[in-house]
């Protein structure tokens, strides 16, 4: 006998949800929390090339859940949908968001791609390569910092979720460059990623033995997630901001491990960088700022949607060192846009994402 799919019963006018591009890991990430989210429905999964099949032949650790079979986005019903996740590569979604829109003119939108993150599409095209193919649509996006932008992103119809990079950082800079408290000229960050945050699809550079028991950098002076750095750290300090950033390759599946270096201005003293972070951030339930000295450890938010972060006084008088960490298919990628799913649709915002992280 065939074994019987476990199956979760939502409620009567729960809000229809479909995934686009459910074969990656930031969309099975996402099928993953909404399986077990109590306000909503999962009514289509897309996944072009393994349309036809089953989520549990993609992922097998579906198998025994009731999900929708894979079908192509031409098969999916937006005006029978309340939201939609996109999780397609960059450079694809603009299109694709356009065409949902024009058939479903009240459909809301989580954008995991990097389309709709830089507000000018001048800027758009110089890091990405082509032009803005939804210049329109992109005047409405929001930037889907849930921390920073709640308020926003209650209102609005399409919202572009961060970068895993960009989010560890801005979490720990902002705070401190809207109080003025640190040099925005002085701001260095190095950066460690795990290796889902190159993507599924298949690349000889990507295989065990090119990336085990080593580190490299990569998108040296010229990584993408620096544009978005730049205008959320200008927008912070309220003048233009050119930030120093490199990231690394490590040979882990999850995390972001971002470590910053800064000088405060004036007079401000270390402590007071740590209690304006931890005043700052004190009623956030996924944001938390260590005791001054506590260096965070990626494995302590691993399959979290928590951020940890960290403060230390360097040797160098006037120097801090903040380090923040997070999971970057969590809080960096599907965790926060299911955060920002909650806020859009008036949802309490833990709601599936209050795990602790998996330790060991």
């Amino acid at each position: 006998m065939a074994e019987s799919k476990k199956t979760k019963s939502a409620p009567a006018n729960a809000a229809r949800i479909a995934i686009l591009g459910a074969s990656g890991y930031t969309g099975a990430e996402l099928a993953r929390l909404l399986t077990r989210h109590p306000r909503v429905e999962i009514a289509a999964l897309t996944a072009d090339r393994r349309a036809g099949q089953e989520m549990a032949a993609v992922f097998p650790h579906f198998s025994g859940v009731a999900l929708p079979k894979l079908v192509t986005i031409e098969e999916v019903d937006a005006g029978a949908l309340d939201l939609v996740f996109c999780a397609l590569p960059h450079g694809t979604t603009q299109a694709v968001i356009k065409g949902l829109i024009e058939k479903a003119p009240a459909l809301k939108i989580v954008d995991l791609s990097a389309d709709f993150r830089i507000a000018d599409p001048l800027t758009y095209e110089k890091w990405y390569g082509h032009p803005h193919q939804a210049v329109e649509l992109q005047k409405q996006a929001v930037y889907g910092l849930t921390e920073i932008y709640r308020d926003e992103i209650k209102a609005a119809r399409l919202v572009a979720v961060p970068g895993c990079f960009t989010t560890t950082s801005i979490l720990a800079m902002a705070p401190l460059l809207e109080a003025g408290a640190i040099n925005p000229d002085e701001i260095v960050i190095d950066a460690k990623t795990g290796m889902t945050g190159a993507g599924r699809s298949a690349k000889e550079n990507m295989l065990f033995a090119e990336v085990s028991e080593g580190i490299h950098a990569y998108g040296v002076a010229h990584h993408r997630h620096m544009a978005e750095l730049d205008q959320e750290f200008s927008l912070a300090a309220k003048r233009p901001v050119t930030v120093t950033f490199t990231p690394h390759l490590t040979p882990m599946n999850r995390g972001i491990y971002a470590t910053h270096y800064v000088r405060a201005e004036g007079k401000v003293s270390v402590e007071q960088l740590h209690r304006l972070l931890a005043d700052f951030y004190k009623i956030e339930p996924f944001v938390q700022v260590l005791a001054m000295g506590e260096v965070p450890q990626s494995r302590h938010v691993r399959g979290s949607n928590h951020v940890q972060i960290g403060v230390v006084a360097d040797r160098v008088p006037g120097r801090a060192i903040v380090i923040a960490t997070l999971d970057n298919l969590m809080k960096g990628a599907s965790g926060q846009a299911v955060q920002d799913m909650n806020v859009m649709l008036g949802f309490p915002e833990t709601e599936a994402l209050a795990g602790l992280a998996l330790f060991p």
